[in-house]
């Protein structure tokens, strides 16, 4: 297909309200709407009026479409994403603790340094240059009081794995030759190392979606986590829709939870969080029927 430049101008804000009450949206408030579009942006709430589009060529809206419903999905975004990204943190130290102590078990504090260890060595040599950018540029007082006492090129897995990104942990990990050392880490949180692998990838994904505040939502991934055969606890059928909705990453959350602290209060949040915003239709999120009755979820 041949392509065009860019054909649309920027238009003011008050001109946006208007291109929007022409296309059928309705506004209670133009100037809270006014505030709104100020300070969000035009084009981060297009995201939550989509659905309400009745031609989405046109931009056309469905009869009775109104700005306050988007509004109401952007809020349910914006808490659900900082919902998650609270407890995304807690599986990532997790993860890094686990890693760092089972290689260093297994094999040393410097496994990480060891070409031997890894499958691919072009990759494991970007990966350590990667690290070695990340410990050049920390200013954690660890590392500080580490380089001016310590004539080592790197501080031991321990110290390491607490400046490297979890992009980079992902990424090391899924690159670790296939063996019990790798197997050990995965089991820790009751999966096997292929499942574990694409489940950091997925958590890496979803955190950048988070801290970018990015729309999650109703969002389908571009990476597909694999569905486990043998959970070591309950865990979701496999959805009808496969696994690249949010429901399942929420399940997959919901699942190291119960591993890492099996007395965390994340499901109870979530349903308080659907409870204050009745409007919003689990199904987009991927959501089947009677996803309460799952064990997970109870």
């Amino acid at each position: 297909m041949t392509k065009i430049p860019y054909p649309k101008q920027l238009i003011s804000f008050p001109d946006q309200i208007a291109l929007l009450k022409q296309r059928g949206l309705v506004f209670t408030d133009e100037a809270k709407a006014l505030h709104l579009l100020r300070n969000i942006s035009y084009y981060r709430l297009s995201g939550y009026w989509y659905p309400l589009l009745a031609d989405k060529q046109n931009h056309l809206f469905k009869p009775g479409s109104t700005f306050d419903a988007a509004y109401n999905i952007y809020k349910f975004d914006s808490e659900l994403r900082k919902l998650i990204i609270t407890e995304l943190e807690k599986i990532e130290v997790a993860v890094r603790t686990q890693t760092a102590y089972i290689l260093s078990s297994q094999w040393d504090g410097y496994w990480f340094a060891d070409a031997s260890h890894f499958n691919n060595p072009v990759r494991h040599a970007k990966i350590l240059s990667k690290i070695d950018e990340e410990y050049q540029r920390s200013d954690e007082e660890f590392v500080t009081a580490f380089k001016s006492k310590y004539s080592d090129p790197f501080p031991p897995s321990w110290i390491t794995m607490e400046i490297t990104s979890f992009g980079t942990l992902s990424i090391l990990y899924n690159n670790l030759l296939p063996g019990r050392a790798k197997r050990s880490i995965a089991a820790y949180f009751g999966l096997p190392d292929t499942v574990f692998a694409s489940w950091l990838h997925s958590i890496v994904y979803i955190r950048n979606i988070c801290a970018h505040h990015c729309r999650l939502w109703n969002r389908t991934l571009s990476i597909r986590p694999l569905m486990p055969r043998s959970p070591r606890k309950p865990f979701v059928t496999l959805p009808a829709n496969g696994t690249r909705q949010v429901y399942f990453i929420l399940s997959m959350t919901v699942y190291l939870l119960d591993i890492i602290n099996p007395n965390h209060s994340f499901v109870e949040r979530f349903k308080d969080l659907l409870s204050r915003y009745p409007s919003i239709d689990v199904r987009a999120m991927g959501f089947p029927v009677g996803w309460e009755n799952e064990d997970i979820w109870k």
